[in-house]
């Protein structure tokens, strides 16, 4: 990710929380940092809109020296065939393109689709892109192939051995004999050849996504979705050509970021527009991460929980709809894999209405004694929890404490805490961060959010407190890497720094005893766009 200049976590916390709420309500739409799956769609899908050499520029500048593009391991297939296709289309008509475009092909042929299905992550429909961009590469290739010479790998690409292009064909079938598709499929109707049902001048964005609103636009014309084209236009002046993904995330943004700065005890008074927006969850449905998009449990109850902190409590019955013989489902019906941070974020939504109706239904009580046994359930033998949403153990392990923490019930859910508080122990790093892959200071602030959720006063406690907490004061010009699941790994960019935040306040009171919050705390996130 580009270094470029960010916010600074220089104030007391109250001064810090009020600045990010502020923006909240000034940026509606959220806070992304620019994608380059995204942005490569925009240059090989829609090359008329504004801003598209300022898009190749920032693929250019992202490529890395192995000639990939994106996070480490298997998290770099998806963006890499995504500004790999880009550069090649652009490449028609700017020669200078091959070259860059020819060692992301190097990377995808040599490593990156050598890759067997099943030790590729789980990022939301990928058996439905990886194919798709692989034939659009392809056919491609085989169009530039008589007038490249040797600038480009003499090669179709193969797909990764257990993937079959099976799903989208019958996907594309189905949009060809005017099927209506599930909504949650909008989000990748740039590789569906496919129409929203609900496009119309009125609709903002397809499916969540600058991509899929664009190759709308670029099929139907611009003039068919005015406010479509508003919307990549803002995108687009907002981050000086890259885009984001997913956009618009209005709810999700605002339930973490507020849930998690009054859990950390963070004084907070959102607008009274940004309440109303995160009061929509009390629908018999639930509520949506942003327009575009069908509703979720797990937005659904971080909202509600936020709401019951916040003064505003509502009944969690929009939840039953996701319950599961295993436990709930992100999305009802359609939905493959167990999320331990949508049930970790249920039993908060539920453990709050328990402890404020104690009178509440058995079936309520029911629901916090079952997730207080599911959740260690699914632990890792080492103490952490993994799960599909985020690519790093630390958030999982993390939103699984804090719950169990609060509203868990019985000894298994404390022998879990004190099982995720050793592993966090053990796996600190010698200048006092955490991480997967590098320390970061969003993986830091988990870690610090587990330790100081554990029932112990051990002095390798305080010990671990202190080093995380002197990393995140450190001034540096250190930039996070994108880790929440989408089509390739992202990064929300005030949903981190509200993590950040929370984790201060808290390391500072365990500390010193005193609420001294985020003083002299500061990071950098790359530039965000909307």
């Amino acid at each position: 990710m580009s270094e470029t200049p960010g916010h600074v976590l220089a104030e007391p916390a109250t001064d810090a929380a009020r600045e990010l709420i502020a923006g909240l309500a000034l940026r509606p739409w959220g806070q992304v940092a620019p994608s380059v799956y995204e942005s490569a769609r925009l240059v090989a899908d829609a090359p008329w809109l504004p801003g598209h050499h300022q898009r190749i520029g920032f693929l250019l500048r992202e490529q890395r020296p192995d000639g990939a593009w994106g996070p480490p391991e298997g998290y770099a297939l998806v963006p890499t065939l995504s500004a790999t296709d880009a550069l090649l289309a652009a490449g028609s008509a700017d020669a200078d393109l091959l070259a860059p475009a020819g060692r992301g092909l190097h990377a995808l042929a040599g490593r990156l689709l050598a890759t067997h299905a099943r030790a590729l992550p789980d990022t939301p429909a990928l058996d439905l892109i990886v194919p798709a961009l692989v034939e659009s590469i392809n056919d491609r290739l085989s169009r530039l192939d008589r007038t490249t010479g040797d600038r480009l790998p003499r090669l179709p690409l193969e797909l990764p051995a257990g993937l079959r292009p099976d799903r989208l064909r019958a996907v594309r079938a189905a949009v060809a004999a005017g099927v209506t598709l599930p909504p949650k499929l909008a989000h990748f109707y740039e590789v569906l050849d496919a129409t929203p049902a609900d496009a119309g001048p009125t609709l903002t964005a397809v499916g969540a996504s600058p991509a899929a609103t664009a190759a709308w636009l670029s099929a139907a014309g611009p003039d068919a979705g005015p406010a479509a084209h508003a919307f990549l236009r803002h995108l687009i002046r907002d981050g000086d050509g890259p885009v984001p993904c997913p956009t618009p995330i209005t709810v999700f943004e605002r339930a973490w970021v507020l849930g998690g700065l009054c859990r950390a005890g963070v004084a907070v008074d959102p607008p009274a527009t940004v309440l109303r927006t995160l009061a929509t969850a009390t629908a018999a449905e639930g509520v949506a991460t942003g327009e575009g998009l069908p509703t979720d449990a797990d937005t659904t109850s971080v909202t509600l929980d936020a709401l019951a902190r916040l003064g505003h409590p509502a009944d969690p019955a929009s939840l039953w709809a996701y319950e599961t013989a295993e436990g709930f489902c992100t999305w009802p019906g359609s939905e493959d894999g167990f999320s331990v941070t949508t049930n970790a974020h249920v039993l908060d939504a539920f453990g709050q209405h328990v402890a404020a109706h104690p009178d509440a239904d058995a079936r309520y009580h029911r629901t916090v004694d079952r997730l207080s046994a599911v959740l260690p359930a699914h632990q890792h033998a080492d103490g952490l929890w993994q799960d599909r949403w985020h690519a790093s153990p630390y958030y999982a392990t993390a939103c699984c404490v804090l719950a169990l923490a609060e509203f868990g019930r019985g000894g298994t859910a404390a022998e879990s805490i004190d099982r995720a508080a050793r592993w966090v122990l053990d796996s600190q790093r010698p200048d006092g961060s955490w991480g997967r892959w590098d320390g970061t200071v969003e993986e830091t602030a988990y870690a610090l959010q587990v330790l100081l959720a554990a029932p112990t006063g051990a002095p390798q406690v305080d010990d671990a407190v202190a080093r995380g907490h002197a990393y995140l004061h450190q001034p540096s010009g250190r930039t996070d890497p994108p880790l929440w699941y989408g089509k390739e790994l992202y990064c929300p960019t005030a949903i981190v720094r509200a993590a950040v935040l929370a984790a201060c306040r808290l390391a500072s009171v365990h500390l010193t005893g005193v609420d001294r919050s985020v003083v002299d705390c500061g990071y950098q996130t790359t530039k965000t766009a909307t």
